[in-house]
């Protein structure tokens, strides 16, 4: 007997929290990514933030960096912030990357990775994440809550 799996075709998560405000810089990513559900509340593994940390840095400079060096910025991003050194490994860099891709925060050019287009954020989050994914994961269940009505 096989069983399906039901597998998303895309998925966000939104969180709300307080008005950000004299935040630090790395605290401050840390609630972004709260905020997107790339982080759980109360997570010790929170590499996610220092991934996207050294990108953001980054696009400053217009810095495309490879996997290898956003590895040594993590480390050092955790030493200077004296974290612990967990979820450092290179599978794990890759899979918070690829993460950050599926959200379209972070782009991969020519194996090089950079903040998507080196974009604000702001219009990241209003052109990918608002306009496209979030609109169209709206309107899906706008689609099941209609053909729930029709059936029931």
């Amino acid at each position: 007997m096989k069983i399906s799996r039901d597998t998303p075709l895309a998925e966000i998560t939104l969180r709300k929290y307080e008005r950000p405000s004299n935040i630090r810089e790395r605290e401050l990513v840390k609630k972004l990514c709260l905020t997107l559900g790339l982080l759980q509340p109360g997570d010790s593994r929170d590499v996610v933030v220092d991934v996207l940390h050294v990108l953001l840095k980054q696009r400053r400079a217009k810095r495309l960096v490879s996997c290898s060096e956003i590895e040594r910025k993590v480390v050092l991003n955790r030493k200077m912030h004296r974290l612990p050194m967990l979820g450092i490994a290179s599978s794990n860099i890759r899979r918070q990357l690829k993460r950050l891709k599926e959200l379209f925060i972070v782009e991969k050019v020519k194996g090089l990775y950079r903040i998507t287009e080196f974009m604000p954020l702001g219009e990241i989050y209003d052109a990918k994440l608002e306009k496209f994914l979030l609109q169209s994961i709206v309107q899906r269940a706008r689609e099941y809550f209609s053909r729930i009505d029709e059936a029931f």
